[in-house]
């Protein structure tokens, strides 16, 4: 047995605890550069920088980043003298703050480190200091090692990725999702759900994702309900942002599959979320990933995977890995879950988007390949 376990520097956790974070702060650098996607609901956080001693300097992210995005924020960060980055909001935000603080000290454009579009070259030097606040439960950015970044041009969302990009500190304060609209707190728990679900059965588990994913797992489903339910609920949110956690702790260590091999490409070529792309996708490749294992590698670890994972979800200690995908389906049915249709998927595209998604970092953790065929018919149900 032989694995890997790396995430970020410092983790804090727990209710209330980003009013510590100024302090914190003060400590790690001189000049603060503020990455948000609400400058408003950011106001607090930045007059208890700013008390403390911490000039800072505002950037607000108003979409999912791309390159351009990204350039003009570090173009601001190296204006302003900054020599810490802080960022306050979803995995855009989070995603967009790791970006600047490892571009603003490395020499090279961006497509120099980026996978598929660029030269894919390792980071030569280690990001500045960088403090990630997630204010949704979903992505578990703020303990990863990659940065997503769409390219417009090519219809392409691409990672920079590197050990340098972890955050020095993470900020997780679950009061900060309270105020999560239903639909956003579906969509954003949906990817947490996918993010303990892939690593567990994809090809290179290890013992601690393992543990993480299992935690996860047998808690996941209530308290998701609960939280869209009553999105005042904190211990259901607490449970959400540890969810979400666990999330990012086990992609970053172990890998994903189908579900994210899709959304990739799927966020590249149309203006969904994430998250959306992410909950419509799971339960049809948890079948697919289920039915092929079934036919093709029966004997394979990844079926007796899915059947814990389907004990974990549903309590039953009977239920088959067929039972968990139809509690996810039925979860997504409570959720609202939208159909893909609505973002502009067209059949058409199919066979780019396969064609794609076969290139994807992360179908290379599927628990097996699967064909064309399959993943197609997975698009055509999504719709």
């Amino acid at each position: 047995m032989r694995f890997e376990f790396a995430t970020t520097g410092r983790i804090l956790f727990g209710p209330g605890v980003v009013a510590e974070l100024p302090a914190l702060a003060s400590s790690l650098g001189r000049s603060a550069f503020l990455v948000t996607d609400s400058l408003t609901r950011s106001a607090g956080l930045l007059a208890g920088l700013q008390a403390h001693g911490l000039p800072v300097t505002a950037f607000q992210v108003d979409h999912e980043p791309d390159v351009a995005l990204v350039l003009r924020a570090v173009q601001d960060f190296k204006a302003a003298g900054c020599d810490l980055a802080i960022g306050i909001g979803g995995g855009a935000v989070i995603d967009t703050g790791k970006a600047v603080a490892a571009l603003a000290v490395n020499p090279h454009e961006p497509r120099h480190y980026l996978e598929v579009v660029g030269a894919g070259q390792p980071l030569e030097r280690p990001s500045l200091p960088y403090i990630a606040i997630p204010t949704t439960a979903g992505t578990g950015a703020e303990v990863t090692r990659n940065a997503v970044l769409a390219v417009p041009e090519q219809r392409l969302k691409v990672s920079l990725r590197s050990p340098y990009l972890l955050p020095r500190l993470a900020v997780i304060d679950p009061e900060l999702t309270l105020s999560l609209p239903p639909a956003i707190t579906a969509s954003t728990g949906m990817d947490a759900l996918t993010q303990v679900l892939e690593p567990f059965v994809c090809n290179t588990p290890n013992p601690l994702t393992d543990a993480l994913c299992r935690h996860a797992l047998a808690r996941v489903g209530h308290a998701l309900r609960r939280a869209y339910d009553s999105g005042a609920d904190l211990p259901a949110r607490e449970t959400m942002a540890l969810v979400s956690l666990y999330g990012g702790l086990a992609l970053a260590n172990a890998r994903l599959g189908a579900v994210h091999g899709l959304a990739a490409p799927l966020g590249g070529m149309y203006p969904a979320p994430h998250g959306a792309v992410c909950a419509r996708l799971l339960p049809l490749a948890m079948r697919a990933n289920i039915h092929a294992l079934r036919t093709r590698q029966p004997g394979s670890p990844a079926l007796a995977r899915y059947a814990e994972a389907a004990r974990l979800l549903t309590t039953d200690p009977d239920a088959s890995p067929e039972d968990g995908a139809a509690y996810v389906e039925a979860l997504c049915r409570d959720l609202n879950i939208r159909p893909l249709a609505e973002f502009g998927l067209q059949p058409h595209e199919f066979p780019l988007l396969v064609q794609q998604a076969q290139r994807a970092s992360s179908m290379k953790g599927n628990p097996l390949p699967l064909t064309d065929a399959e993943l197609t018919s997975i698009l055509s149900t999504a719709m």
